[in-house]
Parts: structure tokens; sequence; C-alpha cells
């Protein structure tokens, strides 16, 4: 509102003299001059407080970003979150061991200490408020430190690009590994289960587990990849880069909002992944009536529409049971990762399956 001033003498004289010539029915009808408001003291002036920056306000935003930028003037090009832990200018790229639509992994050497790192790049120009949300995720992901879990090194954005430094996985992932031994599976599952169990204890949700994001290293480590980062962009670096390829280890009611009454739990969506790819594993095949590239409408009838997939009346019991713990309709139903870590198909693991299951790492190209 803006303030209202007493108008000036000359106008009020002015003012005076043309009343004296209107009729009486005009000077009735005239209104009385404003009040004047009382002038402020500054000292006395108390300002108002800033919304909350977790509103994302314009102002809050705006204000970040010309901080942002009187900061990285001279650096527009290349810029990394905070300081880089390993230079990106000292990696040489070696060769492509994945891509996708949204960008490509290639496996690196740092050269000052010869260590192999995997670097994930991601094309495209992202909005500021992209790239710090990816800058705070970062952070969060270089705190991580599990056995089961890949390692985020690091981060840049260069040129348009934003580079992403991993743990190398010489093993590649288990899309396509058949692993019919129970003993096997449950020292697979068992990893994978403590991989989750910590991030969810972190408070951190997955979103996209399955066999393609599920990498293993020549010492038969088996690690959960792909999140974070790439749950932001909705990008993945695997042949299975679109919605189909992702919508087909989706819990039913993050498809179909209309189950569950519209209430989506990240924790509970995460074991109905998981538990598609282990009887993936068994099968040796997508679990469900549909293949896994079906189209959209099919995947979508499979999987919120029929019955939860189940193990063959051939495998044990323990792992009727765990998989079955694992695909229950209600998310409220499912086990938590603690849970299922001890269960009693988990508990028989004794570490040592897996190794001589699993065939030598595949040659990369």
């Amino acid at each position: 509102m803006k303030p209202i001033h007493p108008p000036p003498a000359g106008a009020a004289a002015a003012t005076a003299a043309a009343a004296t010539a209107t009729p009486i029915k005009s000077r009735l009808r005239k209104k009385p001059d404003p009040l004047p408001i009382p002038q402020r003291d500054p000292k006395l002036a108390v300002p108002l407080p800033l919304p909350p920056t977790s509103t994302g306000s314009s102002s809050s935003s705006s204000a970040s970003s010309s901080s942002a930028g009187s900061n990285n003037n001279n650096n527009n090009n290349n810029h990394h979150c905070y300081q880089s832990a390993i230079p990106f200018a000292e990696l040489d790229r070696i060769n492509r061991i994945g891509s996708g639509a949204g960008g490509t992994v290639y496996k690196v050497v740092h050269r000052p200490t010869g260590r192999l790192y995997a670097l994930k790049v991601i094309y495209g120009n992202h909005e500021d408020s992209v790239r710090r949300q990816i800058c705070r995720e970062i952070e969060i992901l270089r705190d991580v430190n599990h056995t089961n879990v890949v390692k985020c090194h690091d981060m840049s954005d260069h040129n348009g690009e934003i580079q992403v430094l991993l743990e190398y996985m010489d093993g590649g992932s288990l899309e396509g590994t058949h692993i019919p031994s129970e003993s096997s599976l449950s020292d697979l599952a068992c990893q994978i289960l403590r991989g989750i169990a910590y991030l969810h204890g972190r408070k951190i949700v997955h979103r996209d587990i399955k066999p393609s994001n599920l990498l293993i290293n020549s010492k038969k480590n088996v690690k959960i990849a792909d999140f974070g980062v790439s749950r932001i962009l909705s990008q993945t670096m695997d042949p299975c880069n679109s919605s189909v390829g992702t919508i087909a280890y989706m819990s039913p009611e993050r498809i179909n909002t209309d189950l569950n009454h519209g209430q989506y739990d990240g924790y509970a969506g995460d074991i109905w992944s998981l538990g598609v790819s282990i009887l993936e594993f068994y099968l040796g095949r997508f679990p469900l009536a549909v293949g896994r590239q079906g189209d959209w409408a099919s995947l979508m009838c499979a999987i919120c529409m029929s019955q939860p997939p189940e193990a063959p009346v051939t495998a044990s019991p323990d792992f009727r049971h765990f998989i079955a713990c694992c695909l229950q309709r209600e998310p409220a139903r499912r086990w938590t990762a603690q849970q299922l870590l001890g269960h009693p198909f988990i508990t028989r693991s004794n570490g040592q399956n897996l190794h001589q299951l699993l065939p030598p790492p595949r040659p990369l190209s």
C-alpha cells in the first residue's frame, strides 16, 4: 500500500477556491481530506522476518543464486560443489562401460595413483536449482560408506556436463544372471539387504532396485549402485533406460496411486523391488507373466491387478516364505530390510557359496 501524504499548501488553496465555485450539492458530496500518516522514526523500525529457506521462495532463491554467481564469476564453466578430493583433470578415460539416453559411464584411471574409478557423465544443461539439489545430494552421498553400497567419491559440473566419480566394480552388473542355487542366492540376498538396511537407516530410499543396479567385483562383493543423483535427474546408465525398464520392478502402489489410499512408502517399495529381483535370479527370467520390456499397459496390469508373483512349489519353504514377505500387496505387510536379515532363508548363508557359483567377470569393451 502506498503511503498517503497530505496535499501541499498550494494544492489545498486551489481546492478551496474551486470548492467556493461549485454548487452546494457537490460540496456536500465531497469527502473530507484524509488525515496524514505520521512520519516513521527509522531508529525504531523493526524489520519483518524473512520466510524460512525451506519454502523455496523466489527471493531466497534469487539471493542464493546471486551469491553463488558472485563467488563463481571466474569459474562459471567448471564448478565444484566443494573442494574436490580428486581433481578431475587428473583422470584419463580408458573405455566406455555403459551408456543410456542421458549419458555415459567410463572406466577411468587416476594418473598419480593408478587407481581405477567409474565416471558417470550426464549430459544436458541443468537449471541452477537442479544443480544446487545435486550438490546437496552429493554431500550426503559422500558420507555413505558401506561394504554393499557403491561409493560416490566426487562430483563436478563442467561445461554443462555433470560428472560423478564412483567406485569401479570390475564384474559389472548382475543383470541376466541365473542363480538356481538357494544357498548362493541366500548369500547374494544377504549382501543386498545389508546395503538396503544401511541406506534405510540413513533415511535414504533407492527407488530403483533391480538387477542392472546391482554390481559385483572380482572379490564377489555385491553392491547397490545408481541412486542419489540418478534419482534426481531420473536418469540411469544401463540399457533399460526407459520408463518401461524401470516400471517393471516398481511396487503396485507406486504405479497406481489409487492403491494404499494414495500413500507411497519408499522403504516398502524398495523391498518389493528386491523381491522381484531375487525371484528373477532364481528363475533365470523376469517373474511376471509379461516380459519386463513389455508395453506399459501390460506391465501395469500384471503388477497392479494380478496376484504378486510367488516362488515355485519346488523351492524350499524358507525361500518361498522369504519371497512372500517381500511381495505383499499391502506395503505395511512387507518385512523391513532389518527384519529380512533375520529371516531363516538369510541366516543360513555362510558367505562362500556366491564365490563358487558366479562366473568370472565378463570382459568389458
